[in-house]
């Protein structure tokens, strides 16, 4: 009888420990995603000047030229800690050695590095067993940024910022210092994005599932009251141009449209791990304990098969568009951490959240998730691949139309050329309100012979007033550079 016992206690220890390695080794994969990824983005970022694409063309510029605040910040006032974080600091260099090329680099390097701040500081805060909600955060790095990276979406501080905010809000220490702490973070959350407030708001949810007699709830709740009267008292004191108001309510109105999510890549994704899903379960019966990995070769054997003879999609503009991805699965995964920490911790008020946690947790699960994530870092790998090419193919035809001897005059003015010269294929990548700041950054010591311009474009970043101003200035960009932004403000606004 005793043999038998010991038999079966033998027996739990191998499942037990077969379990507990697959759930530690998606945790490694998770962590390592994480960390490679956010590594990644300051470094591809930088290395192909990723910050002067799409809206950064104009923001780069508005550094350069030592004017981010009247081109464009003072009209966002409810995301002004990416200004303060991101931007000062570049136009604070640039006034001390009057470098504009590094600054604008300076201004990449800080906006690329968010994330990895964001998880070391995370891992800083996070006192969980195990550090669930750092793990979490890795995962959410690795799968979600990769959809709007290289695109400047205040969106992309507002996801790295959620992280630590929650790790925070949970684990900071009683007193004055974690009140402060608390505070402190929450406040530069909500003042990333307007969609941060759902993220503020998802971190007091989760406070609401712990221990009743818990002071951490109140904590919080007490600074986001104070953070919310700071934001609308901010957003009286500084509304935003008549001009820009009206652009900033249309695309409030397209920041939850969930048509997004129909884009080439998120279709590619779904069938990727719809695919996966379906030769999981066949195969599980064929091979149980690898069936996980079968699965994935066989889906990423389609993929390469996809990729080297039928795909001509190019995941460029929604780059922008996808940021409705973040604002909307963000929460649900600091959600689903918070439950899991506080379960590990034994702070889990609510029973049932308790029982469904051990329940989704296992050997098949963490199998599946481990494949799963190992396909989606592929697809990611690919497109920002893709990406990356077509970009610097693009920025090429710009530099030669902006170098160049052609000129449109029926733009306007004989010194501006149309950027429909530029073949289809690349102009995919074009982004027709910036594409004249972009002519001026890519010009050899920022002074292009012509202006590029899209005959499309039907938004115009600057007033004629305010080019003007900065076209008077003392600057370090050429002037004859800024005359010809001047110009083509004044033609339209």
């Amino acid at each position: 009888m005793s043999g038998l016992v010991s038999v079966r206690e033998a027996v739990r220890g191998v499942a037990a420990t077969t379990i507990h390695s697959d759930i530690g080794r998606l945790r490694t994969l998770a962590t390592a995603a994480g960390v490679c990824w956010s590594v990644l983005f300051v470094i591809i970022g930088l290395r192909y000047e990723l910050q002067m694409y799409g809206d950064g063309s104009i923001f780069a510029y508005a550094v350069a030229v030592q004017d981010a605040w009247a081109f464009h910040w003072h009209n966002i006032i409810g995301r002004v800690f990416v200004y303060v974080f991101s931007y000062v600091p570049a136009e604070i260099y640039l006034e001390l050695t009057r470098d504009a090329r590094s600054a604008v680099v300076i201004h990449g390097f800080l906006f690329f590095v968010a994330p990895l701040l964001a998880l070391i500081a995370t891992w800083a805060a996070d006192q969980s067993n195990g550090r669930i909600i750092f793990g979490s955060a890795c995962l959410s790095t690795a799968c979600l940024c990769p959809l709007v990276f290289g695109f400047p979406t205040e969106t992309w501080m507002a996801h790295s910022l959620f992280w630590p905010t929650l790790a925070v809000c949970h684990y900071a220490r009683p007193g004055l210092g974690g009140t402060a702490l608390v505070f402190v973070m929450m406040l530069a959350l909500v003042f990333t994005h307007e969609g941060a407030l759902l993220f503020a708001v998802a971190i007091l949810a989760t406070l609401l599932l712990r221990d009743a007699r818990d002071g951490a709830f109140s904590r919080a709740a007490g600074a986001f009251l104070l953070i919310i009267s700071i934001w609308v008292t901010a957003r009286v004191a500084f509304p935003p141009d008549d001009y820009i108001a009206d652009t900033l309510r249309a695309a409030a109105l397209h920041v939850f449209d969930l048509s997004i999510l129909g884009s080439d890549l998120i279709l590619l994704l779904l069938y990727t791990l719809t695919s996966y899903g379906i030769a999981f379960f066949i195969l599980r019966r064929l091979t149980p304990e690898g069936a996980h990995i079968h699965a994935a070769w066989i889906v990423a054997v389609t993929l390469a098969v996809y990729w080297l003879w039928f795909d001509h999609a190019l995941h460029g503009e929604n780059r922008y568009y996808l940021r409705t991805a973040l604002l909307i699965v963000t929460p649900l995964l600091g959600t689903v951490a918070a439950v899991r920490a506080l379960d590990a911790d034994g702070r889990l008020s609510l029973s049932f959240l308790s029982r469904w946690m051990g329940a989704s947790t296992g050997e098949v699960t963490a199998r599946v998730a481990t494949g799963a994530i190992v396909l989606v870092m592929i697809v990611h790998a690919v497109e920002t691949t893709k990406f990356v090419a077509a970009w610097m193919k693009y920025q090429t035809a710009v530099r030669g139309l902006a170098t160049g001897a052609a000129s449109d005059p029926t733009l306007g003015d004989p010194r501006f050329v149309s950027s429909q010269r530029i073949s289809p294929g690349l102009n995919r990548l074009a982004w027709s309100s910036t594409t004249p700041f972009l002519s001026v950054l890519v010009a050899p010591g920022f002074a292009p012979t012509r202006l590029v311009v899209d005959p499309n474009a039907n938004y115009f970043w600057l007033s004629c007033k305010t080019a003007t101003a900065n076209r008077e200035a003392e600057r370090v960009v050429p002037t004859d550079s800024r005359e010809l932004v001047r110009v083509h403000a004044c033609m339209h606004r």
